[in-house]
């Protein structure tokens, strides 16, 4: 699990980091919320610990910013003069928020109960989105794609592509079953499209695209996605 901690005071961030770690969990560091907007939209976050009071952005803006597009938990972290900034942020998106300075066994329990409410009643909502065979993923609310970590970039039919067929591992679609659900129009004479779209796709995915590992034909059939 990715935790971002965000806070304009670093010896608080390096300490939630270290309590943090220690629990097993990866640590991401801002200290504005700036900051934090940018990694929360170039990395998989699973909470945010957010500062109310900080330079550039304070953590109200930022929370609302992030609740724009994600749906993750997030904890506040204010101090005691802080009542009313605490329940607008409450208000405004925040789940959760303790008060500085706090007892680090408190904050863990905190986010771990966060955590376990985002990973078992929001998991559903969070796997219909992400897609993965072996090393490929596609993390759909994000529209990335990244093969064994490296993320790579498709046109935007070329991802429609991949995504219909990831979606279904296993599942072999004809040209035309293709085709039509990505174009959202019959299909009429379609193999030379799609057969150019499926080779680009191979030539960015696969080590080798004369042996694909990931987008294989199906002679006389189709194409699917390997389960792997």
């Amino acid at each position: 699990m990715n935790i971002l901690v965000c806070d304009d005071d670093k010896a608080i961030v390096d300490a939630i980091g270290i309590y943090l770690e220690n629990e097993g969990y990866q640590i991401f560091k801002a200290s504005n919320g700036v900051e934090a907007i940018e990694i929360t939209q170039e990395n998989e976050i699973h909470l945010v610990l957010m500062d109310i009071m900080m330079p550039k952005m304070d953590g109200i803006r930022a929370t609302m910013k992030i609740r724009e597009d994600h749906n993750i938990p997030l904890i506040m972290l204010s101090a005691k003069s802080e009542d009313y900034d605490k329940i607008l942020g409450l208000n405004i998106g925040a789940d959760d928020y303790i008060t500085k300075p706090f007892n680090p066994l408190e904050l863990i329990a905190r986010v771990k109960s966060q955590l376990r409410r985002y990973t078992t009643l929001g998991s559903l909502e969070m796997k219909t989105n992400v897609y993965q065979t072996g090393g490929l993923v596609i993390d759909d609310e994000r529209k990335v794609i990244t093969v064994d970590g490296e993320e790579i970039h498709l046109t935007p039919v070329q991802y429609k592509i991949l995504k219909l067929l990831i979606a279904n591992p296993g599942k072999v679609f004809s040209i035309e079953e293709i085709y039509e659900k990505v174009w959202n129009e019959p299909a009429y004479n379609p193999e030379n499209t799609v057969s150019v779209h499926i080779r680009k796709i191979r030539e960015k995915i696969e080590i080798n695209p004369k042996e694909p590992k990931y987008l294989k034909v199906v002679w006389g059939v189709g194409y699917k996605i390997e389960k792997i």
